[in-house]
């Protein structure tokens, strides 16, 4: 009888270790990014002003802001974001929705977007250079730049798209068709809402990749630093304005740490925007139906 009660404490033992692991590694992961933020903190937070954050840089960025560097970042996101989202999210509904999962056009897609992800960004850096810069002849600018950033978000987008799509369960079709409703109409009435956290996932991993990104944009968007005045204009993205402060400009270590710390606070700030709009959206949707 001791045995027995012995033996069946075994799972029960299994189960915290696993749970304790489980906590230990996230309190490492949270620990890295708290580390990481307070050096960021500690280096660039008293160089942090509203003066920082709208003027233009000066003396090779060690005087000045970050104001024009703001805007071009931004302006490169919102043309990579909106040449991608629709064409990324159209094709993960075909694959999802319309597709056999067996089919050899789906099978090739597929194929051809986990190739896509593991292509370096350099590469999609030259080619972007030669066939937006060149060929057709947008040169060094943000449309350029943000063209490139779309190609290179399609892979992540795509992906995780489909699988959110393909993560509603088989019920929600089964009854909508029951109810009469359309295939189309179960999409965008039914499923997208359903799915929208795993879409705002996706999203923000375009746009933390999307922001991130130094090399692309080195041969695409260009390396001014003064403040564009249209799309077809050169832009510093903030990224290689931090690269280039740390690298090539010397004393311009305090501006590099106040330009990350401002990056960091933007993506924090995109996620949570982008995670509560997508949970409103799903709460309202589910509320109503």
């Amino acid at each position: 009888m001791l045995e027995v009660t012995t033996i069946n404490k075994w799972p029960h033992y299994r189960d915290r270790f696993v749970q304790l692991v489980i906590y230990l590694l996230v309190f490492l992961v949270s620990a890295v990014f708290a580390w990481i933020l307070f050096d960021l903190a500690r280096g660039g937070l008293t160089h942090l002003s509203w003066e920082f954050l709208i003027e233009s840089p000066r003396d090779a960025g060690r005087a000045g802001g970050i104001g024009s560097v703001l805007v071009s970042t931004l302006l490169i996101l919102l043309v990579a974001l909106t040449a991608a989202l629709p064409l990324a999210w159209t094709t993960a509904a075909l694959l999802a929705e319309y597709v056999p999962t067996t089919s050899q056009f789906g099978v090739t897609v597929r194929f051809s977007l986990q190739v896509l992800a593991g292509v370096p960004s350099i590469v999609f850096g030259l080619f972007g250079n030669a066939f937006f810069s060149v060929y057709l002849g947008l040169g060094f600018s943000i449309l350029s730049g943000g063209l490139t950033l779309a190609c290179m978000l399609l892979p992540i987008l795509v992906s995780t798209a489909e699988a959110g799509l393909r993560a509603v369960p088989q019920s929600y079709r089964l009854s909508a068709a029951a109810l009469g409703m359309s295939r189309t109409a179960t999409l965008f009435h039914l499923l997208l809402p359903v799915a929208a956290p795993t879409l705002a996932a996706g999203l923000l991993l375009g746009i933390g990749r999307a922001i991130a990104e130094t090399a692309a944009l080195l041969f695409t968007s260009g390396y001014v630093d003064r403040m564009p005045g249209s799309l077809l204009d050169s832009g510093r993205a903030l990224a290689l304005h931090i690269f280039d402060l740390s690298m090539n400009v010397p004393g311009g270590d305090t501006p590099a740490y106040a330009s990350a710390l401002v990056l960091v606070v933007l993506l924090l700030c995109i996620n949570m925007l982008a995670m509560k709009l997508a949970y409103g959206l799903q709460r309202r949707k589910i509320m109503t139906t």
